[in-house]
């Protein structure tokens, strides 16, 4: 396996995870699930000031359970949150969960971790009453899960926006020696800006390989950034996050998925100002789906780094191929 980008390039071509998105149009949100074909070593990094998520207390490694069977990234702010009742229901019924004790009469409990975005403000069809859609997007996203990622305008960056444009999934991946494949998949709707104030290049430009997000270079003419960078969220609703999953074929423990974790939030930093803070829910989480073990601290900081420049890259993927579809209706 050479270095640079898998074949997809998408947090798909880490072997052993998929990826399943659903959408509703009217109400304007969506729901997007990364699903490894066996319970993973799972870890996660909150950063932003108003996080919404679930299940992220047993990303401690001091709790019982390390393994997740699945990661929910939902938009609808804390209703959202139901989307992984729908996943864990799924799971359930295909017989994926943890056991405390491996008895007939008793069903499994799928540990799905989950982290949401605020897009209620999207002006979508939000009267649902007592009966959100997330649930139902929950399971359609896993009947959904496929190797590829529909990028842009899909799943929980459905109806999300990034700054002053729209927002989106995006997704990017990288070889590494030995046979590591290193993913990330990002949900964008940040408070901040993707872009360099006064031009169309993206703050990730550095990381950018090939032509992913367009192959625009910054020009030197491009204004500095005093404070707020024009295109944050200032005139419009300050409820805001980033969500996102790194994925990685090593034997990590948790302590070191952990780091990793804390490691690919720099990719937020790399491609959106600002970021982290008191209105983003920013939150990153690692899957470990097995491999080759990670014994040398430095093989464990390339991973780290590497899932940092892939977060980069998905985040200006995700809001570069909604640009593209909005261009195209």
């Amino acid at each position: 396996m050479s270095a640079g980008p898998g074949p997809l390039n998408d947090i798909t071509d880490v072997p052993g995870v998929r990826v399943g998105q659903a959408h509703d149009a009217a109400v304007r949100t969506g729901v997007t699930v990364i699903l490894p074909d066996r319970p993973a070593i799972v870890a996660g990094d909150v950063r932003g000031g108003g996080p919404g998520t679930r299940e992220t207390d047993l990303l401690d490694p001091s709790t019982l359970v390390d393994c997740a069977d699945a990661i929910v990234l939902s938009g609808g702010s804390s209703y959202g949150l139901g989307a992984a009742d729908g996943v864990a229901a799924w799971l359930g019924a295909q017989g994926r969960g943890f056991r405390l004790a491996d008895l007939p009469s008793v069903p499994p409990s799928p540990i799905v971790p989950a982290a949401i975005l605020y897009d209620l403000a999207n002006g979508g069809a939000k009267g649902w009453g007592d009966h959100p859609p997330y649930p139902r997007l929950g399971q359609e996203a896993c009947a959904n899960a496929k190797i590829g990622v529909d990028l842009g305008r899909a799943g929980a960056g459905f109806g999300a926006q990034a700054g002053s444009e729209a927002g989106g999934v995006g997704s990017a991946s990288f070889a590494l020696e030995n046979d590591i494949m290193v993913g990330a998949l990002a949900a964008v709707n940040s408070f901040g800006s993707v872009r360099m104030p006064g031009s169309a290049v993206f703050w990730a430009a550095p990381f950018e390989i090939g032509d992913e997000f367009g192959g625009m270079k910054p020009s030197g003419r491009e204004i500095p950034a005093a404070g707020f960078p024009p295109d944050t969220k200032l005139a419009g609703v300050r409820a805001n996050t980033t969500i996102g999953v790194v994925a990685v074929n090593a034997d990590l423990t948790p302590p070191q998925a952990r780091r990793v974790a804390i490691m690919a939030q720099d990719g937020l930093a790399r491609a959106i100002r600002p970021v982290h803070g008191p209105t983003d829910g920013d939150v990153i989480f690692v899957l470990a789906v097995g491999g080759a073990p990670c014994e040398d601290p430095i093989r464990l900081t390339r991973i780290g780094s590497v899932a940092a420049d892939c977060v980069a890259r998905a985040v200006a993927r995700g809001v570069y191929e909604a640009a593209r579809q909005n261009s195209r209706v």
